[in-house]
């Protein structure tokens, strides 16, 4: 579903652009605009309505879930298209939580917070930062030391 929306966009700095309204509805405007020349009920869902999270929904429950999944949609694609180093962790805790929200809406079990989760989610990706940034480090160390004894012996093969 993700790819066919950043098609549907033209790229993903475009569908990073969009509200969660327009994710919501992005592949059915043909429906939209008909429903507003005519004055009748807008569609819930366009391209979103593939998804698995909506079709594991109840029927009273699927505009709700479309307009959940739109909102993560929408936030998932500003940090993959501005965050400096890609990381998964965003968007697994993302899954996470439209998972819970459809558990909440079928036994009523009460999801976590997103200020919670995403706070944690962000040492989690800080902590993922680090460890990228240390590897790079080590490797441009040892890239340098590799280029040293490469001039060096270069050096010695000529006063020989």
């Amino acid at each position: 579903v993700g790819a066919r929306l950043i098609a549907h966009a033209g790229s993903l700095t475009n569908l990073a652009k969009y509200p969660a309204s327009t994710i919501q509805i992005l592949g059915a405007e043909k429906a939209l605009f008909r429903a507003l020349k005519t004055k009748s009920n807008t569609p819930k869902y366009g391209l979103i309505y593939h998804s698995s999270y909506i079709g594991k929904a109840n029927t009273q429950n699927k505009g709700r879930i479309s307009r959940y999944l739109a909102n993560k949609c929408a936030i998932a694609s500003r940090i993959d298209c501005f965050s400096e180093i890609p990381t998964a962790i965003f968007g697994d805790h993302l899954k996470q939580q439209v998972s819970d929200r459809l558990k909440f809406y079928d036994n009523g079990e009460l999801p976590a917070k997103n200020v919670d989760v995403m706070q944690i989610a962000l040492q989690e990706a800080e902590a993922e930062r680090e460890q990228i940034l240390l590897k790079e480090r080590k490797r441009k160390k040892k890239e340098k030391k590799r280029r040293k004894q490469a001039e060096a012996a270069a050096l010695n093969e000529e006063t020989a």
